[in-house]
């Protein structure tokens, strides 16, 4: 039988990791095309879990599978399917994850990709294990001509869904904004997860400079490019659409080894620590912050004592001589600036900051998350003005 899927952090993962999944069920993705999908549907591809086995799990139609897998083709041709990305934007790289497909995944695959096509198809939110594309379905699909799409992924071999070979990791270099993609099996078989890293792209010219919007969104282009520890949840989850699903779906950091033996409190009532965690983001528009928001729902028992947020203005060269040179470290060079000054944090609780409590600062491109000691949070949200960068390359903020 498989054994589940390695939960260690790999030392050849690749950097894109860290950038969103533009197509992941909870960020609207969807499949809205599939050849077939006899022993599990290709929903499943999009599922923001990891994949999990089930040895006595069975269909009517076969073995019980957490992921995509069709039917052995007898037939002509080969399986591919069509997702509509939850959020548009640039791509940076995949991960075809075959987890627990061990004698039945797909032996090769090919990821094709377009912008703008009008989703033509619509497919039933019945269960789809044991179908198959219906010939007026093949019909509908045939006038987007996906076949013609980009390439962004050659034909390029699959490993086992084993623990030390299921993630199949590709880079890619599209500059161009993606709203479809044609995930193509060769010839049929099975796979877990299709996760889609890059960063969210929305169309700032239609946006008044006087409009107020959550400038670190997932959604609106924020991304995160660095971290301190991310052994629970990984950071990116708090610039998330919505409020958060469950404590999973949160940034969570391990419990510091260097915790003072016994806690004591300053005059303000924050914990006397002498370690922090921190995590790093681009905003999605250069701007002005007017209000915070921190949510710490469903971090009942290990939510952070406190909080603060620095904030500074780089452009991508400085960005990237940040992120390759001194991975994000404090003594980097990077002159932050005080955004929220040092707050006191409840369990489960939403916390709003503006005003008094926010120092002023003039347009910022970039800002980092600091806690104390260790804990979680839900979510981030920095409402704001979207603003020209206008300072050149090389001078300070």
């Amino acid at each position: 039988m498989a054994t589940p899927p390695a939960t260690r952090v790999m030392a050849d993962e690749p950097d894109f990791l860290q950038f969103n999944n533009l197509a992941c069920e909870t960020a609207g993705g969807k499949v809205i095309f599939a050849t077939d999908e006899w022993f599990a549907p290709a929903q499943n591809l999009l599922k923001r879990e990891p994949a999990k086995f089930i040895a006595s799990a069975f269909t009517e139609f076969g073995k019980w599978m957490d992921g995509w897998e069709t039917r052995r083709k007898r037939i002509p041709g080969h399986d591919w399917c069509i997702i509509q990305l939850g959020i548009p934007g640039v791509i940076h790289g995949f991960d075809v994850d075959t987890s627990f497909f061990t004698g039945n995944h797909a032996p090769s695959v090919s990821i094709q990709a377009a912008c703008g096509r009008p989703p033509a198809l619509r497919r039933s939110e019945a269960e789809r294990t044991g179908a198959a594309a219906t010939r007026e379905e093949f019909e509908a699909v045939a006038a987007l001509r996906s076949e013609a799409w980009e390439e962004l992924v050659p034909v390029s071999d699959l490993r086992p869904g084993f623990s030390d070979t299921c993630h199949n990791y590709f880079s890619v270099c599209c500059l161009r904004r993606v709203t479809h993609l044609r995930l193509n099996v060769y010839p049929d078989g099975g796979i877990a997860r299709l996760r889609v890293y890059g960063v969210g792209q929305r169309d700032w010219s239609s946006v008044s400079n006087q409009e107020r919007v959550d400038l670190i969104a997932m959604a609106n282009g924020g991304v995160c490019l660095g971290y301190s520890d991310a052994h629970f949840g990984h950071p990116r989850n708090i610039i998330g659409l919505g409020r958060a699903a469950n404590m999973g779906d949160g940034w969570e950091t391990a419990r510091r080894l260097d915790r003072p033996r016994i806690l004591q409190t300053n005059e303000m009532g924050a914990l006397q620590v002498p370690g922090s965690e921190w995590a790093v983001f681009r905003l999605g528009h250069p701007g002005v912050v007017s209000l915070v928001e921190i949510d710490t729902n469903y971090f009942k028992g290990n939510f952070p004592d406190w909080c603060k947020i620095e904030a500074c203005q780089l452009t991508r060269e400085e960005e990237e001589e940040q992120h390759v040179k001194w991975k994000w470290r404090s003594d980097g060079g990077c002159l932050w600036r005080a955004l929220l000054s040092q707050q006191k944090l409840k369990a489960h609780h939403r916390h709003f900051f503006s005003g008094d409590t926010l120092q002023p600062t003039e347009v910022v491109t970039h800002v980092r998350l600091i806690i104390a000691p260790d804990g979680g949070v839900s979510r981030m949200r920095l409402w704001g003005h979207p603003r020209p960068l206008l300072r050149p390359p090389g001078s300070k903020l």
